[in-house]
């Protein structure tokens, strides 16, 4: 299935194209809750204190570009109700605990402009999971936490690691994904 958006129809996700998350995830506090346990590393991020959001995803998205070659991105939208799901219309898939999704074939330039504010920033624009076509890496926000959860390979956390703007921090998959600094809500 294909939508129309900006002039252009972008390619709707089915199951398929999630079916190597669906199902692979534990639950839990560890980050393998959010990413299944099939990178060699892995991550959380979040907003740094006086960064704004835009400063801080366009961080995030331009590391994640530099380290990924020329290909789609598969961006998912969590439907909450209330929060923008860029295409209202399109059928969802299910991840997690069946929490609807809608799935779109882009780019990091979609991701940092079509969604018009979500659930953990306001006036933020990321969609609540993202990963490249090849699926070097996966990042993936769930609905009730304030951080993001990366599984990817090693030089691509090292450099998340390495810029302050993105705010990672390494974690083990058997580890508290729970950044430092910040609680549980």
């Amino acid at each position: 299935m294909q939508l129309s958006k900006d002039g252009r129809k972008w390619r709707i996700g089915a199951a398929a194209e999630v079916e190597w998350i669906a199902g692979h995830t534990t639950a839990g506090i560890s980050i393998t809750t959010a990413i299944p346990p099939i990178f060699d590393a892995y991550a959380t991020t979040h907003q740094p204190d006086g960064i704004t959001v835009a400063a801080y995803e366009h961080a995030l998205v331009q590391d994640l570009t530099a380290q990924t070659p020329d290909q789609p991105w598969w961006l998912a939208y969590l439907d909450t109700g209330p929060h923008d799901i860029v295409f209202p219309r399109a059928p969802r898939v299910s991840l997690y605990w069946n929490w609807p999704y809608v799935l779109v074939e882009a780019g990091p330039e979609q991701a940092l402009t079509w969604r018009t504010g979500h659930m953990r920033h306001g006036d933020g624009s990321l969609p609540d999971l993202f990963f490249p076509a090849d699926r070097s890496w996966l990042v993936s926000a769930l609905w009730d936490d304030t951080w993001t959860c990366l599984g990817g390979p090693e030089p691509l956390i090292n450099t998340l690691q390495q810029n302050p703007l993105a705010n990672a921090h390494r974690v083990r998959p058997d580890e508290d994904a729970l950044p430092p600094g910040l609680t549980r809500e």
